[in-house]
């Protein structure tokens, strides 16, 4: 059985918004944080953004901060990613995560499936 399953890609245009969300299965901790990550044809896997349960952490990628925002919903075990202004640079298979802040860094521990995120110019 998964534990993280992710929903809400497609296909946008340019200056667009898409919104992800991420069903998480298991047990909760405040402690535990839960992220994205993503993975562009031809590249390495970098990091999104992440926020820990508690709201405690909070990061973004260089890249995306001030066009993405991560939210979680604790009663649904959910974590969202709404990209605003979206780029073609941002295609890439969005994949969620769940980690720890290690020294205020994110560690992603665990991995979803992944869903295809494409951006037209």
């Amino acid at each position: 059985q998964r534990q993280l399953v992710e929903s809400g890609g497609g296909l946008v245009q340019a200056g667009g918004s898409l919104r992800l969300s991420c069903q998480a299965s298991g047990r909760v901790l405040a402690n535990v944080a839960m992220g994205w990550s993503r993975q562009a044809p031809g590249k390495e896997r970098e990091f999104v953004a992440a926020t820990t349960w508690s709201g405690e952490n909070e990061d973004y990628a260089d890249s995306v901060k001030g066009r993405f925002t991560i939210s979680r919903h604790n009663p649904k075990n959910t974590i969202d990613l709404q990209m605003n202004s979206l780029k073609p640079e941002d295609t890439a298979v969005y994949y969620c995560t769940r980690g720890m802040f290690i020294s205020n860094t994110y560690r992603a521990l665990d991995w979803g499936q992944g869903i295809q995120v494409t951006v037209s110019s």
